[in-house]
């Protein structure tokens, strides 16, 4: 079953814009199975190299001779961070003929694959992220095993919640063993298997590296890097505290978030739905799962922030409109969700004149004034204000 990604527009758009059209993720998030969609969309000749693949690896011995038999060609080059030193390359072809939709370049994110096409193909590449499956692509009925098992296309399609989890649990470890050594980092897969189940026993908590440096018996500049090392590769996400000019006492650490739902119960032992509406964990896991897929909605590089002051003023999800005015963004695992008095505060505190509780129930209604109470299949309206 292949499902319909919204990206593939997007991405075949910008092919007719760009040069070259970046297109980034975790691995097995489905970006070869994009590509090869969108190649068969496009009406012309597409080659493809998967640099992982010896038989390819060896066509790109002399890189410049292979390369220049298609310049009218789309050329798809899979895996790219494998092989650094095409970037150079790719800008001297793309600047001798400088047209759009010279190359679609697919990368697992990596730092060093950012810094490389950053400094070779500035002006030249614009990147997009291909996220998991969203809400809006496997649709509202769908709700439940979307969150269970997250969106990783072999996870969500698996025939059943078992072989879901065991993909899962095989995934961690494939990453943990051979896919960070892959990208130049060097760190003991015993030490950031169990910094990852920390983090997400934290999930949607404020980060404390005095406290996770204490349990792993590391230093607080090792856990940051680790945390570094999840946030580059599209695992975690930290939300950053937003910074208001006012006397106030304002929180400064980041709340971290494990972004696929799938790997945090994997992480958790969560492997059916009752276990997970039994486990602590419920509320701040639909909190994360919510707030991932309103990112997935909003302009791609859209800020996200939390708000929380030292007095109990708290909102779970602070974005600016394209007017850059702000809406406040509570999340709610309950079918009659109410606004706390720390929200109400945040809202004084930030002069939102918008607002929305996002919760699993079916109707919209008004809590407040200015703020309403949205469904979460409803959160699409949430980006009509950019």
């Amino acid at each position: 079953m292949i499902l319909e990604r919204e990206l593939k527009k997007a991405v075949i758009a910008f092919l007719g814009r760009y040069p070259v059209v970046g297109l980034i993720g975790c691995r097995q998030v489905g970006k070869t199975t994009l590509a090869k969609i969108i190649a068969k969309a496009l009406r012309k000749r597409v080659v493809y190299l998967d640099i992982e693949l010896p038989s390819d690896l060896s066509k790109l011995q002399e890189p410049e001779l292979y390369l220049n038999q298609f310049t009218d060609c789309l050329v798809i080059i899979d895996e790219i961070q494998r092989m650094p030193a095409l970037f150079p390359l790719i800008r001297a072809m793309v600047d001798k003929k400088r047209v759009g939709g010279r190359f679609l370049i697919l990368g697992s994110a990596s730092p060093q694959l950012i810094k490389h096409s950053s400094e070779s193909l500035a002006g030249r590449i614009i990147y997009h992220e291909l996220k998991p499956f969203a809400l809006k692509e496997i649709g509202y009925d769908n709700l439940n095993a979307l969150w269970l098992r997250g969106g990783f296309p072999n996870s969500y399609l698996a025939k059943d919640s078992n072989d879901s989890f065991i993909w899962r649990e095989s995934f961690i470890r494939t990453y943990l063993e051979r896919d960070i050594p892959q990208l130049g980092i060097h760190v003991p897969s015993i030490n950031l298997r169990r910094f990852w189940t920390m983090v997400a026993h934290m999930h949607g908590q404020l980060w404390n590296a005095s406290k996770i440096a204490s349990g792993l018996g590391l230093s607080a500049p090792t856990v940051r890097h680790y945390l570094d090392i999840l946030e580059e590769t599209f695992i975690v996400r930290q939300l950053q505290p937003y910074h208001l000019n006012i006397k106030k006492r304002l929180i400064k650490s980041p709340k971290v978030y494990i972004r696929d739902s799938g790997f945090l119960h994997a992480l958790l032992m969560v492997k059916t739905f009752d276990d997970l509406q039994a486990h602590p964990v419920v509320g701040s896991s639909w909190e994360g799962f919510v707030i991932e897929q309103i990112a997935g909605i909003l302009p791609e590089n859209t800020p996200l922030y939390f708000y929380r002051t030292g007095a109990g003023a708290e909102v779970d999800l602070l974005v600016f409109d394209r007017k850059n005015r702000p809406i406040a963004i509570e999340v709610k695992y309950s079918l009659s969700p109410k606004a706390e008095k720390g929200f109400w505060m945040a809202c004084e505190d930030l002069s939102c004149k918008k607002g929305f509780i996002i919760y699993p129930g079916k109707e919209s209604y008004p809590v407040g004034r200015n703020i309403m109470a949205l469904p979460v299949k409803e959160i699409s309206k949430i980006a009509k204000e950019f």
